[in-house]
């Protein structure tokens, strides 16, 4: 079964008690040393939605690392609105999620003259000047799941909101450990804007009365990597013998633990929650290594930062709070405060539900 669009997803479990949604603005307060301190967006002009669409919008995206199963679900989004918008796309990625392993990468799509590049930051301000000089040269910067500098790209196309990841991801963990003992997060890289931005929230909720028997222990990184995220969740479990639960907010974390969960003696001990993809988790759902965890369609994502390209480079669009475009199959999107572009809410999956999915 394909995973449904974003109409069919804004349904949530009523114990989420999601809000309404809010600006994502993880990277507001980051600051760019480069010498250029004209905005990507101030690049833009003035939008014109009586623009002729432009045929054979050609893009480059660029996700955190290549190899990622998550990354992958976006980019056949990218491809699947390319292919209905008539275009092209070149996926060109680092091996590794380092703050500056996609500088080349963008440099070298600016040579290649593209209309577009769509990324998703692996550091705000480490990407930042080249995308400027990227935005200088007339190329539309679309940021995508994790964001760069505000001020080097024009829109930001975020999965949902900041504040209800971290509600959610705390909720989770705490439903299952009972209100009560130890927890720890297993990251993705300790520059990575969205996870930053989550670790953040979740913090404040776990500051909240309901949570005063909770006590997070510690964050530990895994750098999306399998092996790297394996071995930490041993070292949690090791260094932390009465350790109850743990947040993976990252598809290759949350994989890595749940594999590690299910052949140890802290099976059905330590419960562990997190984003992941259906196919990556299912077994450990099946097996009762994981009750529950949660994601947005990826796919989704990729496809809605497309559209949102292809507007910029029409000139439907200039990135400003208001802004309004057509997305293909997923409808009509506003862009919002900061140049935000919000995809939805979160799903929760469940032993009840994960056979409905395949992705």
């Amino acid at each position: 079964m394909k995973f449904p669009r974003q109409h069919a997803l804004r349904v949530l479990l009523t114990a989420l008690a999601l809000v309404a949604a809010l600006a994502f603005v993880a990277c507001g307060e980051t600051n760019d040393d480069s010498d250029d301190s004209s905005s990507a967006q101030s690049q833009e002009g003035a939008a014109n939605p009586d623009a002729a669409i432009k045929k054979g919008i050609k893009t480059v995206s660029i996700p955190k690392q290549l190899g990622n199963p998550y990354e992958e679900f976006e980019h056949s989004g990218i491809d699947e609105a390319l292919e209905q918008l008539g275009g092209s796309n070149r996926i060109n990625g680092p091996t590794d999620a380092g703050a500056s392993t996609q500088i080349p990468i963008i440099n070298a799509a600016v040579q290649q003259k593209v209309d577009a590049i769509i990324i998703a930051g692996n550091d705000p301000n480490a990407v930042a000047p080249a995308l400027k000089q990227a935005a200088q040269r007339g190329v539309k910067v679309v940021g995508m799941d994790s964001d760069v500098a505000p001020d080097a790209r024009s829109v930001f196309v975020n999965q949902v909101t900041t504040q209800l990841v971290g509600q959610n991801q705390v909720e989770s963990i705490a439903r299952q450990i009972d209100n009560k003992g130890e927890i720890a997060i297993l990251s993705a890289t300790a520059n990575a804007t969205n996870q930053n931005a989550w670790i953040k929230v979740m913090k404040e909720e776990l500051k909240k009365p309901k949570y005063k028997d909770i006590k997070l222990v510690k964050v530990a990184y895994g750098d999306d990597d399998d092996q790297k995220s394996f071995q930490e969740t041993q070292g949690l479990l090791q260094a932390y013998p009465n350790l109850k639960g743990i947040i993976s907010p990252t598809t290759v974390g949350i994989a890595a633990a749940a594999r590690y969960l299910s052949s140890s003696k802290y099976k059905g001990k330590v419960e562990l929650t997190g984003l992941g993809t259906p196919n990556q988790m299912r077994e450990f759902v099946e097996d009762g290594t994981v009750a529950s965890f949660a994601l947005w369609n990826p796919g989704d994502l990729g496809y809605l930062a497309t559209y949102a390209a292809a507007a910029l480079v029409n000139g439907d669009i200039s990135g400003e709070e208001g802004d309004s475009f057509e997305a293909g199959d997923l409808g009509e999107f506003e862009v919002g405060a900061d140049g935000v572009v919000l995809l939805g809410e979160p799903f929760t999956f469940t032993k009840d539900n994960i056979g409905d999915f395949d992705f």
